[in-house]
């Protein structure tokens, strides 16, 4: 009886890419078990070294090995990331971080003692409108299929006027 897999892997143009709702779901999944084990992780390295060192380096660890999964499986690119990759992944996680963050500060401006409902309520509001934003630049940007070797450019190319000579 033959095996339903096939024994080789399929050739690059024979992959397909995950629509938009699967690369979605595919990107919480992948995000939100890193940020657990991110959160896991962060708390036991610490016990080794200031809090905000731990936290700096988990943060840079968890960055990276979101961009392998996001790029091999959220974005289905079927190669992994170089360095623009990584660089723009880098950004907009930091670009998350920030908007989180300023969400937090306007909080603490607005009320001076929040309670810690109206805490959570801001900063997981915050992470998930950054989360979505995170998202979309990822998806439409760093892992469009434009930006592979090979492939021509699609739906995000914006028309230019032709130039006309003045002859």
């Amino acid at each position: 009886m033959e095996s339903l897999l096939p024994s080789k892997p399929l050739p690059a143009d024979a992959r397909s890419t995950p629509g938009p709702f699967a690369s979605f779901i595919r990107f919480v999944v992948c995000g939100g078990g890193i940020g657990l084990l991110s959160s896991a992780a962060v708390p036991l390295l610490a016990t080794t070294m200031p809090w905000a060192v731990a936290n700096a380096l988990i943060t840079v660890a968890s960055t990276l090995l979101c961009t392998e999964l996001h790029a091999l499986f959220t974005f289905g690119t079927g190669r992994r990331p170089g360095l623009r990759e990584h660089l723009q992944s880098a950004g907009s996680a930091t670009a998350a971080y920030l908007a989180t963050t300023a969400a937090m500060l306007i909080l603490h401006a607005v009320q001076q003692s929040p309670t810690v409902l109206w805490e959570q309520a801001v900063y997981l509001t915050a992470s998930g409108l950054a989360g979505i934003g995170r998202f979309l630049v990822l998806r439409l940007f760093v892992f469009a299929a434009d930006h592979r070797p090979g492939t021509t450019r699609g739906a995000l190319t914006l028309a230019r006027p032709a130039l006309v000579s003045a002859a």
